[in-house]
C-alpha cells in the first residue's frame, strides 16, 4: 500500500512525523480524506480530531485548528494545538467542558460567548480522541 509523510507541527514542537496511508481531517468546507498523490492544496482546519490510517490501523489526534498543506509526497498540518491520546488528561478535559458549558449558560458579551464556544469545542475534541 502506498504512503506519504504526515507531519503535525505546533508552535511548541513537532507532534507527529510518520509515513501514513491516509489522513482524514475536518476543513472549513467539511471532512476531507487525503491519500497518496492528492492534488496539492492549502486549507484551514477546524477544531476536530484527525484520523490517521496506517498499515490497517487507525489512530486519532486532537487538533485545535490550524492549516493543512498538501504537497506532492507530504502533508503538513500546522496546528494551533495537537494532542496524542496518551497526552490527554480526561478529567481535565471534562472539567474544561463543564466550565465552558456554564459560561455559555450565563449572559455575557459576544466575545465571552465566542471564547466559551471555542473552549467547549476544544474540550469535546480532547474527550473524543481520548475515549477513542
Amino acid at each position: 500500500m502506498s504512503s506519504f509523510l504526515l507531519e503535525i507541527v505546533t508552535p511548541e514542537r513537532k507532534v507527529y512525523a510518520e509515513d501514513v496511508n491516509m489522513v482524514i481531517v475536518k476543513g472549513s468546507e467539511g471532512e476531507m480524506g487525503i491519500m497518496p498523490n492528492h492534488i496539492p492544496m492549502v486549507t484551514p482546519l477546524k477544531i476536530a480530531p484527525i484520523t490517521i490510517k496506517k498499515n490497517n490501523a487507525e489512530e486519532k489526534i486532537a487538533v485545535g485548528g490550524g492549516f493543512l498543506e498538501i504537497r506532492k509526497d507530504k502533508v503538513v498540518i500546522l496546528a494551533e494545538s495537537a494532542e496524542l491520546p496518551g497526552d490527554i488528561d480526561l478529567a481535565r478535559a471534562e472539567a474544561a467542558k463543564q466550565r465552558a458549558e456554564q459560561r455559555l449558560g450565563g449572559k455575557k458579551d459576544d466575545y465571552d460567548q465566542l471564547r466559551a464556544e471555542l473552549a467547549l469545542q476544544r474540550a469535546m475534541n480532547r474527550i473524543a480522541v481520548k475515549q477513542g
